[in-house]
């Protein structure tokens, strides 16, 4: 099966001609919005909720969130649209609380779409929240029950932890799409997500829990088999060893040292020397090329750090054997040797640990294989998320996208592979069923939810190039959804986008077409790839 697509260099003047039509904006609502706005009661409207503020804000707007938690690297946002800014809090039980946003455009195309979290945080993404009402949706997010990054919260309190592994978006989707009925005086017509990371698997949860909640799902990179990727994460430390331990591999070696040879062994496996990594599973890396040898004294390793690297590298398997998580795919050394190598415990890993699995007091020096034993078989409000059959979503019509940065530095994108693959084995169906509605796309030289040297602007949201990305179905992973979920019009690639210095101000470097897996991206010179099967 062959695509023919192709890598170029072009101007941002030129998007128009490119990409082609936009989707449908509605009508404007109202003649005096502000004045809607400040009238509306939307607490009256859902049940629980108690209304702590609501305000018109026009566009242009920098949003100053002087109660956001300083742990969340969110202290404003510029607001792009006349809309209005509802903020409820919601109690879920007497010991537990959340607090959703929503945000309601003057400008609505009738769409609702709810956001996802990242990691083990309660932090609204307002960055999405400003993406989707900027592209004329009703959206909502929520603090998934917490304020912060910090899993200190979850310790003997399973409300507080419900809130976080599924409670909170459902929750606040249901009264999100009470509010947005009341405010416009009509419902929504189509209910979207987009999430990445653990709002990816936040997306998959939703498909198989709550199958009604989204007509189409954006699940990017997500941290799926949650369990055991928390201790997959947590197995780095005791790898690495700290930063004063004999054979440490400092970051420094990592970014100079290493990621440069993982590039000199693979990045031409594709036939373009680009220092993108097309597809990292054809990347058989010998660290041991790097070895120090009697001719070799410097910018070498050790034996002893020769096999820390080949254990980085190397799947996780448990105490029977069983694989219990891929390994991290070479060519991810820039942003894994800043997070997984950094000779200190990975945050989020110990302090699920901590305030989940175990108490304050457990070290996460000391983490071994029966730890991941312990954690998944405690599986807190069945937080794993690794469906085998997601054919109640299917059957309602529902369609997903995912995918994932192949040079993702934090999840493996092998992780997300390997969902596929088990999708496909355990519901009986092959890729091209499977297309009918779940799609992935791996995207080469993409970082964790983006960044990196590759075209990683799609509108997937999060960074300001991607939710900068014009809203068409061919180059915005969200107008993709949009298309095939009203129109039936299915996406077999995604074109990315690399802008000057990731500026969208500065122009386009290039644009990448990414291939639906389990297709792979193929040059076929003279500037041409195609996306073949292998």
């Amino acid at each position: 099966m062959h695509i023919v697509i192709e890598r170029y260099k072009m101007k941002a003047s030129i998007w128009l001609t490119l990409l082609g039509a936009s989707l449908p904006i509605a009508a404007t609502v109202g003649t005096d919005f502000p004045a809607l706005c400040q009238d509306f009661l939307p607490h009256t409207k859902a049940t629980n909720a108690h209304r702590q503020f609501t305000e018109y804000v026009p566009a242009g707007t920098n949003l100053t969130l002087p109660y956001n938690d300083v742990t969340c690297a969110r202290p404003d946002q510029v607001v792009p649209v006349d809309l209005c800014r509802v903020t409820l809090r919601v109690e879920t039980s007497d010991r537990s609380s959340v607090t959703t946003e929503l945000w309601l455009p003057q400008n609505w195309t009738g769409r609702f779409l709810g956001t996802g979290n990242g990691g083990i945080d309660g932090c609204i993404k307002y960055e999405d929240l400003a993406y989707g009402a900027a592209n004329g949706f009703a959206v909502v997010g929520s603090n998934n029950g917490h304020n912060g990054t910090t899993a200190a919260l979850f310790y003997q309190n399973l409300d507080v932890l419900a809130d976080f592994a599924w409670r909170a978006l459902h929750m606040s989707v249901v009264i999100g799409k009470q509010v947005t009925q009341a405010f416009y005086g009509k419902p929504h017509t189509k209910a979207y997500y987009l999430g990445c990371s653990f709002g990816g698997l936040q997306g998959i949860h939703s498909a198989v829990e709550f199958p009604d909640d989204f007509d189409g799902i954006i699940a990017g990179s997500p941290a799926l088999d949650f369990n055991n990727l928390v201790s997959w994460r947590a197995s780095f430390f005791p790898i690495t060893g700290s930063t004063d331990s004999t054979n440490f591999i400092n970051i420094s070696t990592w970014k100079h040292l290493i990621h440069p040879e993982v590039l000199k062994q693979c990045d031409t496996l594709d036939c373009v020397n680009d220092g993108i990594i097309e597809d990292p599973t054809l990347c058989n890396f010998h660290p041991e090329v790097l070895m120090c040898t009697n001719s070799r004294i410097n910018d070498c390793l050790s034996p002893a750090q020769v096999e820390i690297v080949r254990k980085v590298f190397s799947p996780m398997y448990g105490e029977d054997g069983q694989l219990l998580f891929p390994a991290m795919q070479p060519g991810s050394e820039l942003e894994a040797a800043d997070n997984l190598y950094a000779g200190k415990p990975f945050s989020y890993s110990k302090e699920w640990f901590r305030y989940v699995v175990y108490d304050p007091s457990w070290d996460p020096a000391k983490f071994d294989i029966h730890d991941a034993k312990v954690a998944d078989g405690l599986n807190p409000q069945n937080i794993r998320t690794w469906p085998s059959d997601l054919s109640q979503y299917e059957q309602r019509g529902g369609k997903i996208i995912t995918f994932h940065g192949q040079q993702d530095g934090k999840i493996t994108s092998f992780n997300t592979e390997r969902f596929y693959n088990h999708l496909s084995t355990s519901m009986n169906m092959s890729p091209s069923e499977l297309d009918n509605f779940f799609r992935f796309f791996r995207i080469s030289g993409m970082s964790h939810c983006g960044s990196g040297p590759g075209a990683w602007a799609f509108g997937q949201g999060g960074k300001p190039a991607a939710t900068m990305t014009p809203f068409y179905r061919n180059h915005n992973i969200l107008a993709a959804l949009v298309a095939w979920v009203e129109l039936g019009i299915a996406p077999d690639t995604i074109t990315g986008t690399k802008y000057a210095n990731d500026k969208p101000e500065l122009g386009i470097s290039f644009q990448r077409n990414h291939c639906r897996y389990p297709l792979r991206s193929t040059y076929v010179g003279e500037g041409d790839w195609e996306c073949v099967l292998p």
